[in-house]
């Protein structure tokens, strides 16, 4: 299975970070990519499903399905009627820092044949993945620090959702 991960290293409490992550409309704060972000079903603890409406109109809806509080959680992303990929994103202590790491493992498309598809995907996919990776995480620990909401492609546009 192919995946791409980006991690960030924080000098913050994981409780200041996971109220960061798992708080309603979330991504409105610290997504540089993100025009909105909504609750569609879940309670005040919990997420279950919402909306990201991205900068260029591209509107997926992430599903979630494991949620380990404190630690982190494990989601669905995509088109509506569409494929999904999967998203983990994990919360880790160590003795100076804490690190907020979210790996994506994206659904494989049928638009590119099966025996050109680990090429697309190491010389396309994953540049263009870790780029947005790098933003959104670059995001947070401005959020996070700041506590200041991120500009629109703050660290630059991208082609697949500026």
């Amino acid at each position: 299975m192919y995946t791409v991960s980006c991690s960030i290293s924080l000098k913050s409490q994981s409780e200041d970070i996971w109220k960061a992550i798992s708080s309603h409309g979330n991504l409105n704060f610290f997504h540089p990519f993100c025009q909105k972000n909504k609750v569609i079903e879940g309670d005040k603890n919990l997420i279950k499903k919402d909306i990201l409406i991205y900068l260029n109109g591209v509107v997926f809806e992430r599903e979630f399905y494991h949620w380990d509080e404190m630690n982190g959680y494990e989601l669905m992303i995509g088109k509506k009627n569409g494929k999904k990929s999967k998203v983990v994103w994990k919360i880790s202590k160590t003795k100076n820092y804490t690190s907020l790491t979210i790996s994506v493992y994206p659904y494989k498309t049928d638009k590119v044949n099966s025996l050109l598809y680990p090429f697309v995907f190491y010389f396309y996919i994953k540049p263009k993945l870790k780029s947005y990776l790098k933003s959104v995480l670059k995001g947070f620990k401005f959020y996070l620090y700041n506590n200041q909401k991120v500009l629109k492609n703050q660290f630059g546009k991208h082609s697949w959702f500026s």
